[in-house]
């Protein structure tokens, strides 16, 4: 009783998103956010995101570059264009809305729903999900995503639990280092540990940049770097 009474009483407690200055909290550099939790209006990023395997079968290079935009304070929306080497596979869209803010201006908390189509089965994926980052102390913080993936009526047979959960910490005021662990877990099993360092470079760019590794289905574990180039407008 007390779990499920747990979720609304801290909605009820959360200060909202324009009312308190949010926690500076790092995004993940292969689940980013749709903006950072607690964005303000007008607020506008274009990145890209690449990674590859270094060994099995496939060694494509997946990449994705997006834009995403405040459109008010609070809640964000982004469109995505996934690749594979030249090739579009999908079309993404992506919605983003702050609850607010609590633990006395440490923690936020909110919500993410990220559609897909997919090029080649011609269908719709959708996936939502809870987000809530803490902040610790100067140094050290955590984002956690957590929520389903292919929430429509016809996609039970794809539907899984999706969970990602990164631990940050900032070595100095432009420098964060953090490690991020991404899985899917429901018929298509999958895990991600990718250590990551993001670099500040003025006030426009940053840079994120990981070495980790990646396993599917009980297949072998695979290295796996990435990289993120990220310009604020």
């Amino acid at each position: 009783m007390r779990r499920s009474l747990y979720a609304p009483l801290l909605l009820l407690a959360s200060v909202p998103a324009g009312a308190q200055e949010a926690p500076e909290i790092a995004e993940p550099m292969v689940f980013d956010l749709v903006r950072p939790l607690g964005a303000r209006r007008g607020e506008l990023e274009v990145n890209a995101l690449a990674q590859r395997n270094l060994s099995g079968p496939d060694r494509s290079v997946e990449w994705a570059p997006e834009i995403e935009y405040a459109v008010a304070d609070g809640f964000a929306v982004e469109l995505e264009l996934p690749l594979e080497n030249r090739r579009v596979t999908d079309y993404k869209l992506g919605v983003q809305g702050t609850f607010g803010v609590f633990n006395r201006g440490r923690a936020i908390h909110g919500v993410q729903y990220l559609g897909l189509w997919n090029r080649e089965r011609r269908r719709w994926d959708s996936s939502l999900l809870y987000v809530i980052g803490n902040r610790f102390d100067d140094r050290a913080s955590t984002l956690t995503m957590i929520g389903v993936g292919e929430v429509g009526a016809g996609g039970r047979e794809t539907r899984a639990l999706l969970v990602n959960h990164t631990s940050f910490y900032d070595v100095a005021a432009t420098t964060t280092v953090g490690v991020e662990v991404n899985m899917r877990l429901g018929r298509e099993r999958s895990t991600l540990i990718m250590p990551q360092v993001q670099q500040d470079i003025g006030h426009s760019f940053q840079l994120q940049m990981g070495l980790g590794a990646v396993r599917h289905d009980g297949d072998a574990w695979r290295p796996r770097p990435g990289i993120r180039l990220i310009r604020q407008l």
